[in-house]
């Protein structure tokens, strides 16, 4: 029944899918923390910068966002990201790239209307023992952030995940790639776009599930 799929590299095509997620992820956590701080933070030119960067990044299209790493990036500047050459190694590089420059945008504002539910006096009482604005944004304010948000970001890494699709477009050997190949290859339409369907449900089911069962356990109870 499963025939077709001989020859064909379906596990590693969904690993190099997991990698992208998970390297985007992190990136994107970390970069989208970094624009929320910026769009709360007291400095008109930082607010101003993460507020351009995010209306801006949100209305573009990923896939042109993704060709621009390959072809604005490597291309016409001549950016490698370490990769030596090796194309295969330069365009996931230059995708998972894309991918953070993308998803941080919606990470922020994730975090951001985290950071809206905590209470402002307890901010102000931070700022009244002598806290920094630093301090009190990482001890006081984005604990109790990510724990509101949890949610929001579940559904952002859940997109993020059907998003590497996109990556296809640069050559990366993706789960998308490796399907588009199959069905040029093979006259089963039909089969083939099923086990992809099934391999990306495994892939977010869980996420939202396990991720859905965090959100309410470390929920802040008001």
């Amino acid at each position: 029944m499963f025939d077709f799929l001989e020859g064909y590299d379906v596990l590693g095509a969904f690993w190099t899918t997991v990698q992208l997620t998970l390297l985007a992820a992190v990136g994107s956590l970390i970069w989208g923390t970094l624009l929320a701080a910026m769009r709360v933070g007291p400095v008109p030119l930082m607010r101003g910068f993460g507020t351009v960067y995010v209306n801006t990044v949100r209305n573009i299209p990923l896939t042109v966002i993704i060709l621009f790493t390959s072809l604005g990036l490597a291309n016409t500047l001549g950016v490698t990201l370490g990769a030596k050459g090796v194309i295969d190694t330069l365009n996931f590089r230059l995708a998972v790239l894309g991918l953070i420059a993308y998803t941080s945008a919606f990470v922020c504002e994730a975090v951001r209307s985290g950071i809206n539910t905590v209470p402002v006096g307890q901010a102000e009482a931070a700022r009244a023992i002598g806290l920094s604005f630093s301090q009190v944004l990482r001890l006081v304010v984005l604990p109790q952030a990510f724990r509101s948000s949890v949610g929001p970001l579940a559904n952002v890494l859940i997109a993020l995940t059907k998003n590497t699709t996109v990556a296809a477009a640069i050559g990366v050997a993706e789960a998308a790639t490796l399907m588009k190949t199959m069905v040029e290859k093979e006259a089963q339409l039909i089969p083939i776009a099923a086990v992809f369907a099934l391999g990306f449900v495994i892939l977010t089911l869980p996420t939202g599930l396990i991720l859905g069962w965090v959100g309410k356990k470390v929920a802040i109870k008001r």
